[in-house]
């Protein structure tokens, strides 16, 4: 596969027909004011060492050398192979709850955000292990397909918020079985499944979804995030709370029992997300207990630069320019390299 780095450099070639254009004119009117001066072949008898074909000629090589120059400036770039590599990891997909009730500011800044940051350490202590990410409220997509580039997981993180999803609620189930079509085919390495939400399901039997997991294998670890006292959930842009039909303010409340009976049934762990790194550590210890298999990756290597032999054959072609000399030298003028001859014949 071909293509430029730079591409954009490549407008820089637009100046050629300025220059040829420049030139001509330059030519043209340097040759009617000789022609004012008397007869063309005379003027010429009198500059013996005069030539018309030398400097056309070395703005030529200037020209194909200029336009070598840009082309090697733009970076042309040839070929990317694709080959696999086996690495010792595990397969993680993060089920984030991104409902309106994460905003909720029982933890420090904001339910949402710290599950984000929890997740940022988490990813920082990650080497060789693939990463996905699902979103989920009243319904649930995925983010990011399960990989190894964990830049672009913490860009993708760093994206969320509730506006994501235009449907409200809190579908566990439906993201646990999300994650799960993420893993894709079966793979030897170990899987999880963490979960990261304040348990207030209203959509879904997910316990049953993490039986589901549980038997093909996958791990549930779930985090609780929030307080069971609960606490309001303000409004975006005001200083007012998120109120119900009749008027009176909501409290979201962490449901520690439903984030359990899920942990439970899935396999894995609970634990509790404050604004300590306990969480944090906890999960970390479970991912570092699941068995390391080798897992196949797709790795790209980078393009092959093409740029060094558009320079080198411009910079020779100006050593050749360099050399050439508008008027003639009497110690080769005997080669004729130019025709000169031929073109005095012919007139």
């Amino acid at each position: 596969m071909f293509r430029f780095a730079n591409i954009e450099v490549l407008w820089l070639g637009v100046t050629i027909p300025v220059f040829i254009a420049a030139y001509l004119w330059y030519t043209g009117r340097k040759r009617k004011q000789l022609e004012e001066f008397g007869d063309p072949e005379l003027m010429e008898a009198l500059m013996p060492n005069a030539s018309r074909v030398r400097p056309a000629v070395k703005f030529s090589i200037l020209m194909v050398a200029l336009a070598l120059l840009i082309f090697a400036a733009a970076r042309p770039q040839f070929g990317q192979s694709e080959h696999t590599e086996k690495r010792q990891g595990i397969e993680a997909i993060v089920a984030l709850d991104i409902s309106n009730s994460m905003l909720a500011e029982d933890v420090a800044p904001n339910r949402l955000d710290r599950a984000k940051q929890m997740l940022s350490k988490l990813m920082d202590n990650m080497v060789n292990d693939k990463v996905g990410l699902v979103v989920f409220a009243g319904d649930a997509f995925v983010q990011l397909p399960i990989t190894c580039d964990y830049v672009s997981a913490k860009m993708f993180l760093n994206s969320i918020k509730p506006e994501l999803i235009k449907t409200q609620g809190t579908a566990i189930g439906q993201a646990l079985s999300t994650s799960i079509r993420c893993f894709g085919e079966q793979s030897d390495a170990s899987r999880a499944i963490i979960l990261i939400t304040d348990g207030e399901n209203h959509e879904d039997d997910a316990v049953a979804v993490a039986k589901r997991a549980k038997e093909a294998g996958i791990q549930v670890l779930v985090v609780g995030i929030g307080k069971p006292e609960g606490s309001p959930i303000p409004m975006p842009g005001t200083n007012s709370f998120r109120k119900d039909r009749n008027g009176n303010v909501v409290v979201s409340k962490l449901n520690e029992e439903m984030c359990k009976e899920i942990a439970q049934a899935g396999g894995g762990i609970y634990v509790r997300c404050d604004n300590t790194n306990t969480a944090t550590k906890a999960i970390q210890k479970e991912l570092d207990k699941l068995a390391t298999q080798e897992i196949e990756t797709q790795v790209f290597t980078d393009y092959n630069e093409q740029f060094q032999s558009f320079a080198l054959i411009a910079l020779l072609l100006l050593v050749i320019d360099f050399f050439i000399f508008n008027r003639k030298n009497k110690a080769i003028t005997r080669l004729d390299i130019f025709g000169e001859s031929g073109v005095k014949n012919q007139e």
